[in-house]
């Protein structure tokens, strides 16, 4: 996958993400105009956790304040949550709807060990172009279910062939290989499948 496709995905991912927080800044402003309380809820929150912030950073010793502060916090969060329901929001209606709730429409998380590794949306979606560029996009009708070995002759004719079986049995052949094949993929002393002919040939 080139790094021109992974960038314009990036490009795509950051566009959605702005896209959600300018509709949460929609929907914040039109519900502060009806239920102002809720804008007085988060303006307290966010005062509370820039005070918890700053007697962290500042090692202070009154384990009493801070923890004075988080119950405030706490408890501003469950007024707000009752509002919404009272008023029927979800709780979630203040919060940007982003299209991955996993990576928040960044394209990437943090694993364990906090290494950013990519999410599996993002993978999924390198894999839907990679899957479209190689002409294999109708995989629902054209598979082996659907194949039809009648089509192909049932006559013997070395001279003409240059095989001494039918085309049919050959094709048959190819294809019971092809699931083999399939069925071994992980298998790594299982040899890989090379075809080799003309364009257009069967």
């Amino acid at each position: 996958m080139s790094n021109e496709i992974l960038n314009s995905l990036l490009k795509e991912y950051s566009q959605k993400k702005l896209d959600a927080e300018l509709d949460l800044e929609k929907r914040k402003q039109n519900l502060y105009k009806l239920i102002p309380r809720l804008e007085e809820i988060d303006n307290e929150l966010n005062n509370f956790a820039i005070n918890t912030a700053k007697n962290i950073l500042n090692n202070s010793s009154n384990n009493y304040s801070i923890n004075n502060l988080k119950q405030k916090i706490a408890n501003l969060k469950k007024e707000k949550e009752l509002i919404l329901l009272k008023n029927n929001y979800n709780v979630d209606y203040l919060k940007p709807f982003y299209e991955c709730k996993i990576c928040n429409d960044t394209g990437f998380i943090l694993d364990n060990n906090y290494k950013t590794t990519m999410c599996n949306c993002l993978k999924q979606k390198l894999l839907d172009i990679s899957f479209n560029k190689s002409n294999m996009s109708n995989l629902k009708k054209e598979n082996f279910n659907n194949f039809n070995e009648l089509i192909f002759s049932d006559e013997v004719d070395l001279s003409k062939y240059r095989f001494n079986i039918s085309p049919r049995k050959n094709i048959s052949n190819i294809k019971n290989k092809c699931i083999d094949f399939i069925n071994n993929f992980d298998n790594p002393d299982y040899k890989n499948l090379l075809f080799v002919g003309s364009t257009g040939l069967r």
